[in-house]
């Protein structure tokens, strides 16, 4: 390999050697030859094999470093970092919808409709002082056997929502139809946790269970944010199934 990668390296070239050092190491990143933390060649192998000094492939390293794409390890070695994967979803289907269309009747087990005082991690996404009083709504869903998810969702103070609103249909349904807010983009979070002793007791687990967290920020027509919701699954009963399509 490293003979081969030294002949991408011309030194009477008028482009500077850690320039062309650093080509060459994103090519060696790109290949996937050192995924799944197989320790990338060292500065001394890369050295003597471009024929250069340390310093020079020091500084094509450097690069690569900040840029994310690999990262050191004093004593260790270096590494390529792995990849994240970010997807957007193609489609939004309300939860009430999804599991009509598997033959799941959904049932509320415990619909919780109140007013809070709005804290700090609240404030930050509403844009709005801390100790707001917002409206809150929380929600645990199910089959017929028992609740397999916990929904928390939170309204910005300008959705005028009432107090005594009944929640027997999507909530997307019911925001468009009763109060004219239309939700039409949703940001969302996903992220493998453990039930805490209320989610346990709510979803019928043992406390450190597994569970399937989702956060989503819910815009309208003209991006102001309409919704912040928490969801949390057991693990037992949820797939995500995301559907991407490539860009040609």
């Amino acid at each position: 390999m490293m003979k081969t990668i030294a002949k991408k390296v011309d030194h009477f070239s008028v482009v500077p050697l850690h320039r062309q050092i650093e080509g060459v190491l994103r090519e060696l990143i790109d290949s996937g030859e050192f995924s799944n933390g197989k320790l990338f060649p060292n500065e001394v192998e890369l050295s003597t094999a471009f024929g250069v000094s340390r310093n020079t492939v020091r500084q094509a390293f450097k690069s690569l470093v900040n840029e994310g794409l690999l990262y050191r390890k004093p004593g260790v070695g270096t590494k390529v970092r792995e990849k994240e994967v970010v997807t957007h979803l193609r489609e939004w289907h309300s939860f009430t919808r999804d599991m009509k269309a598997q033959g799941i009747v959904v049932r509320n087990y415990n619909i919780r409709f109140d007013t809070v005082n709005c804290d700090h991690e609240l404030a930050e996404v509403f844009g709005i002082p801390e100790g707001r009083p917002i409206m809150k709504l929380e929600r645990v869903r199910g089959d017929e056997d028992f609740p397999f998810v916990l929904f928390e969702s939170w309204f910005h103070p300008r959705i005028p929502i009432k107090p005594d609103q009944k929640f027997d249909r999507p909530l997307n349904d019911i925001l468009e139809e009763e109060y004219n807010v239309i939700a039409v983009k949703s940001s969302e979070e996903l992220q493998a946790l453990t039930a805490d002793k209320r989610i346990g007791e709510l979803l019928r687990i043992p406390e450190g269970s597994p569970i399937f967290f989702r956060k989503r920020i819910v815009y309208d027509m003209g991006m102001r944010i309409i919704e912040y919701n928490k969801c949390y699954y057991r693990h037992d009963k949820m797939t995500y199934k995301i559907e991407i399509n490539r860009t040609v």
